[in-house]
């Protein structure tokens, strides 16, 4: 048992020990929010401050089930907390309306989603911003050496509420500058007695054409016994998925010679390798490395708007301007199969022996398994050689550019490759509360949580190559899809025509742990201007490690046919016909690797590379290994007053944090250990304002200050390099920072919310962020000897605290439940609309890393414009859901700055069609059919610059995303 586990039950022994006293109210650091029953709505009640009546004077209560009722108690949550949060309730129990809690969320107002690979959304930003708290239960969760839980690894059976938390209040966690998501699971004390849900859906992903299991269990009692209240639940769930990603992607851009081809030139003063003192050749890439000056370059790879496009650009050689080209250096497809299983179990133990306290006992698992093979086929395309006597001929330009749009490519170099990787997760949570009612005005509780996340990933892969008569290529055929014809298509499946190439085999193992000591308490004054008084401490002690190996080869160089059939792996019908690509090619078994890894890693030692390790040899080296203790205190007032006969609600408070971290490094390449550490003291103040200017209009202030903290793997100083895999003259390196610091943000929220009638609602905020000390890479080039890779020049990139930014933005949003006559009766629908504005500096270096300038930058990941649209009917047995989301295009990430495209890397508008269908068969059995993405939209991306690049001339990549379609059946009791 670790040190950590052991402190964990220790001080769960003083919990059980300590004095009874009454149940505590609602606190939200510990998450001990009450859940109304299955299947109806109330109104929650916020302790903090008094909340308005619930109800429109004059109006009965009624009771709603299904999903009006989800819809309204999530918005009767929105008005009952003091912060500005948006919340999404199950429908009943195991019925979450979405496959997991990252789809869930995508019709939350801020709320924007995106990695829609793997038949799921896996990617979310709250404002643009992803740095968000993950909290399970009120408790701060993570994967693995991470900062955040993987949200998509819960299964939504589990869920009962999710809460977003778009401002923070003193007595929250204070990491996340986007907010914060706190998913809560059932308690038996949510039950008035036994409960009992059984869930079972079938889904078919249309790409992958298979039916997928996804099953849940719930079972809850509660005992009223001679020492108090007892509850137990379980609640299980298991979910797997068959998928399968097709993507066609056109590559990067490079320069090339054209029909006036410059001279290369002799003498000292410029090299050229091999020896020619002629001329470059008519469509001849123009590499960096080719016949230029000493510590020269032909050409500016990496530049923020790529090279000029248009018609007669030059660059100098030798002295002279000379036009050149621009085209795509290659074309390939991936064929991305894989299944992922997901199981998972929660159980809770509660215990009340009086009406003055309570404890609960909770365990978390949640597992992760996933395997992929991806099927790789690609084609260089930056070939000159037989073009014949006319190269003028065999291409056609975009009209008004020096962009070539399609070409015939003479014997071009291509490679297929069978990638295979296992990849599976492990979190456990522990966790034990105690809740104290020590007089009428002092309450007090406890909470102690240790968990341990494990993470272990495998890649391996086989390349096959072969030089084909020629290709034709047309980089954007229509609608940014390329496509491309070999004069021998039915060659791609005869392994007679492949050759073995290179091996890769690599491995990581990533390790997090946590216990966790929360203390919380409440001081009721009763009447006048101060109404509480709460103060709490929190105790984090943190590690994260890291560990990897990797051992990749040259090539085997014999006749793939000459390996074992078993080897062979062949898809069928890639990309649906929707683009002129080849459907159908071979690849080295991705199965078959794993299966005999060690036969493949024998063949190859024996060949090619002795020092292969195999076997038990395969050690991992530990990259990193963090202890990081967190020791925070808040003390936090609620004061109510009277202004002009309405209330006025203040809630202010004040966080100190202080962090210590200690670390401990080793250089991959070298071996070398290293060590260093630093600290962090902060305070943070918040105060929010909640004023009724009606009964039914609220208005809203927050300021509030937070923090995001370093990703460990960004701490660790050492470089992974790469070769110089496309000739411009040096590899590249990526490393961490040990000195690298927190980010911070002052946010400001200003929101005004109308409840006109019941179940209906419009709401409006206003919000800015201010953020000191982001992190973006700065990039130097530097000499390491001894590199282990082809070169030892190599532009290396590291994190530092070298930017600010500001985030503003609005966000409309609406629930409207109409009282309507007849068949109507039961129509309504929700939607919200968000508006973004982001800016930051870039700085801009040397190549010894100085910063010499700056640029601005639109932040990684926001849409300037976002919205949903949700429809939902809800009558007797059916209750219906059709949902429409949508966000713009924006700025995705950054391209390496090896080639000749502008930098930025961009993704067109995400959109998503869903359907929900409930029809209960009586009070307790129910019938579902969920289906997704009903447009059968694709993902898509394009090169972008400020001016420069586009979806018409930059195309990138694109990805069929598959429609899911599921059948299910719930059954509940009571």
């Amino acid at each position: 048992m670790s040190f950590k586990a052991q402190l964990f039950w220790s001080a769960s022994i003083l919990i059980i020990g300590t004095a009874a006293a009454p149940a505590l109210a609602h606190n939200q650091q510990q998450g001990d929010v009450p859940v109304a029953p299955s299947g109806s709505v109330t109104a929650a009640q916020d302790d903090t401050v008094a909340a308005p009546d619930d109800i429109v004077a004059g109006e009965e209560e009624i009771i709603v089930t299904g999903v009006r009722a989800s819809i309204i108690e999530g918005l009767q949550n929105k008005r009952d907390a003091i912060q500005i949060i948006e919340s999404v309730v199950a429908e009943d129990i195991g019925k979450l309306p979405d496959n997991n809690v990252v789809d869930a969320l995508q019709r939350v107002p801020g709320i924007q989603v995106t990695g829609r690979t793997g038949g799921e959304a896996n990617a979310i930003s709250i404002r643009g911003l992803p740095d968000i708290t993950t909290t399970w239960n009120g408790r701060a969760i993570f994967t693995a050496s991470g900062r955040q839980f993987a949200l998509q690894d819960i299964p939504a059976n589990l869920v009962s509420r999710i809460d977003v938390y778009k401002t923070r209040a003193a007595e929250q966690i204070e990491t996340g500058i986007a907010g914060q998501i706190d998913v809560f699971t059932r308690r038996p004390f949510d039950f008035k007695d036994s409960a009992f849900s059984v869930a079972a859906r079938g889904i078919w992903h249309e790409q992958a054409d298979t039916f997928n299991p996804n099953v849940s269990a719930l079972l809850s009692k509660r005992w009223e016994t001679g020492i108090g209240d007892i509850g137990a639940l379980v609640n299980v769930s298991y979910a797997r998925t068959k998928y399968r990603d097709q993507s066609i992607t056109a590559g990067a851009l490079v320069p090339f010679a054209t029909a006036d081809a410059p001279p290369r030139g002799v003498g000292a003063a410029n090299t050229c390798d091999p020896p020619n003192p002629g001329n470059w050749t008519p469509l001849e890439r123009i590499f960096n490395s080719d016949c230029r000056a000493p510590g020269q370059l032909l050409w500016e790879a990496g530049l923020d708007r790529g090279l000029p496009t248009a018609p007669g650009s030059t660059l100098t050689i030798n002295g002279a301007q000379y036009p050149y080209l621009l085209s795509r250096d290659a074309v390939f497809a991936s064929d991305f199969r894989g299944e992922r299983e997901r199981p998972a179990v929660n159980v809770a133990l509660q215990w009340a022996p009086n009406d003055t306290s309570e404890y609960t006992f909770e365990f978390f698992w949640d597992g992760f398994r996933n395997t992929t093979f991806n099927n790789l086929h690609f084609t260089f395309a930056d070939w000159w050689g037989n073009l014949g006597a006319n190269p003028a001929s065999t291409f056609e330009l975009y009209e008004g550019t020096n962009i070539i749009k399609s070409r015939t490519v003479g014997a071009p170099f291509g490679f297929n490759s069978g990638d295979f990787t296992k990849q599976s997760t492990d979190s456990y949570v522990y966790a034990l509360a105690g809740k104290w009612d020590l007089s009428d005005q002092f309450k007090l509780n406890a909470d102690i949580s240790y968990q341990t996340s494990r993470f272990k990933s495998q890649f391996l892969a086989m390349r096959t190559t072969r030089v084909p008569d020629s290709v034709t290529v047309d980089f954007n055929s229509g609608g940014g899809l390329p496509a491309w014809e070999f004069n021998d298509n039915a060659q791609l499946l005869d392994p007679a025509n492949w050759t073995v190439g290179e091996f890769y085999d690599t491995a990581n193992r990533n390790k997090g742990d946590a216990f966790t000591v929360t203390t919380d308490a409440d001081y009721e004054f009763g009447s006048g201007l101060f109404k509480r008084l709460s103060f709490g401490v929190r105790y984090d002690d943190r590690g994260a490690s890291e560990a990897s190996r990797d051992q990749n080869t040259g090539a085997l160089n014999q006749s793939f046919a000459t390996l074992d059939p078993g080897l062979y792996w062949t898809n069928k019908g890639f990309f649906d016909g929707r683009s002129n690509v080849p459907d159908s090619w071979l690849v080295a078994n991705g199965y078959y690797l794993l299966d005999h890894a060690d036969e493949i890693r024998q063949l190859y030692k024996s060949s090619v590379a002795p020092t292969l390790r195999v076997g038990d040899a395969m050690t991992l080296l530990e990259n990193f290994n963090i202890n990081e203790r967190t020791l925070a205190a808040y003390a936090q007032t609620d004061l109510e007053h009277e202004l002009f006969g309405r209330p006025l609600q203040v809630q202010a408070g004040v966080r100190y944090v202080y962090v210590d971290t200690e670390m401990d490094f080793t250089d991959r390449q070298s071996g070398v250990s290293s060590s260093a550490s630093q600290s962090l003291s902060e305070v943070m103040p918040s105060v929010t304002l909640r004023y009724d200017i009606t009964d039914a209009l609220r208005f809203r202030f927050n300021f509030g200050e937070t923090l995001r903290r370093p990703n460990f793997s960004d701490l660790n100083p050492y470089f992974a390099l790469t070769g110089d895999l496309t000739n411009v003259g040096y590899g590249t390196g990526v490393g961490g920072n040990p000195s690298l610091g927190a980010t911070k943000a002052r946010n400001f929220d200003i929101a005004l919310e109308w409840y006109f009638t019941r179940d209906s609602a419009i709401y409006a905020t206003l919000f800015r962020r201010e953020i000191d000390g982001l992190v973006v890479p700065l990039r130097r080039q530097i000499t390491i000897p001894n590199s282990n890779q082809n070169t030892t020049q190599f532009v290396v990139t590291q994190p530092v605290n070298a930017s600010d930014g500001v985030l503003k933005g609005v966000e409309l949003g609406f629930v409207f439940f109409p009282e309507l006559p007849g068949l109507l009766k039961g129509l309504g629908a929700q939607g919200s609309f968000t508006w973004l504005k982001s800016k930051q500096n870039i700085p801009q270096t040397n190549s010894s890393g100085e910063i010499i300038g700056e640029e601005e930058s639109d932040f990684f990941g926001v849409s300037d414009f976002s919205y949903n649209i949700t429809g939902a009917y809800e009558r007797g047995p059916v209750g219906l859901r059709l949902s429409w989301v949508w966000r713009k295009n924006f700025l995705n990430n950054n391209e390496a700055r090896l080639f000749a495209n502008p930098i930025g890397i961009w993704r067109q508008p995400e959109k998503s069609l869903d359907f929900q269908f409930t029809y209960s068969l009586n009070d307790r059995l129910a019938v579902t059919l969920d289906a997704t993405n009903l447009t059968d939209e694709l993902s898509q991306s394009y090169y972008r610059f400020a001016d420069a690049g586009g979806p018409d001339t930059h195309n990138f990549g694109s990805t069929i995303l598959s429609r899911t379609v599921a059948l299910g059946v719930r059954y509940s009791f009571p």
